[in-house]
């Protein structure tokens, strides 16, 4: 008698990575083709006809970290955002950063043209770094602040003025699943500057794309979009701590898993209500 066939079974950090790495594989094999039609296209067009062309492979990165690692999404408060009926009206969007998702995502979520605030480093990442310096976004050199905010004020001016958004990581860099960076003023100080609203935005993609990692983990990543807060006759402190409590408030909410204390804060909340 034959002896009967065990299945093997892949262990599931091994699935993840060789899903992972088939993700990675997809979006170097999809940057490339599509950054050099982007820059061919720079030739002879600019602004927004350049800018949802090149959103397309953005889309790309988002379906493919979907179908190949079962990286899903939801979003709750779009309603949040200025409409067409009132002309898109310019805001600055001020998001929770965790992850290179987000990066990816919050164009394609937009119903409106946005300009990122980033570091000038990134232009120099092949092919990606190349399309994105076609595009009307603002990089700056980190290690000159003075020249920094002043190239931020007059850039997000000028976007602003274009009905433009602009997206600004209000923590400056990515940080760890159930962790709070420090929030700095920059983004305030622009609102305040150009008179907009900052919208607050919420995403838990540490949970799906850890932190300086490309191990994806299958999940739902949410995204909540917060109600406009007005700038104008504020403090860029004051405005960025109510930015910052939205925020923080809201993660403990969608991801109460990272932040044992706020676990731990919903029994007794119910004992409470009882």
């Amino acid at each position: 008698m034959r002896a009967a066939r065990v299945p093997v079974r892949v262990p599931v950090r091994v699935h993840w990575a060789l899903r992972s790495l088939l993700f990675v594989l997809w979006l170097a094999a999809t940057v490339v083709p599509w950054a050099l039609a982007m820059l061919l296209l720079s030739i002879f067009v600019r602004g927004p006809r350049l800018y949802w062309p090149t959103m397309g492979w953005l889309r790309l990165a988002v379906w493919g970290a979907r179908v190949i690692c079962g990286v899903r999404h939801r979003v709750q408060g779009i309603e949040h955002l200025p409409t067409a009926a009132d002309g898109h009206a310019a805001v600055l969007l001020a998001p929770k950063h965790q992850s290179a998702w987000e990066t990816f995502a919050l164009p394609t979520l937009m119903p409106h043209p946005l300009a990122y605030v980033f570091k000038r480093e990134l232009l120099y990442v092949p092919f990606f770094g190349w399309a994105m310096g076609r595009l009307d976004m603002i990089h700056i050199d980190r290690s000159k602040r003075l020249e920094a905010w002043a190239r931020i004020a007059a850039r997000g001016k000028e976007l602003f003025a274009q009905g433009i958004w602009v997206i600004m990581f209000p923590e400056g860099t990515r940080t760890e699943r159930g962790h709070k960076g420090r929030y700095q003023s920059g983004a305030s100080r622009l609102a305040i500057t150009c008179g907009v609203p900052i919208v607050p935005i919420a995403v838990t993609s540490a949970k799906c794309w850890p932190r300086k990692s490309f191990l994806l983990r299958p999940g739902v990543i949410d995204v909540s979009i917060g109600r406009p807060i007005p700038s104008v006759g504020r403090k860029p402190d004051e405005l960025m701590r109510e930015v910052e409590g939205w925020i923080e408030a809201e993660m403990r909410r969608l991801d109460p898993e990272a932040y044992p204390e706020a676990a731990r804060s919903v029994p007794a909340s119910m004992a409470a209500a009882s």
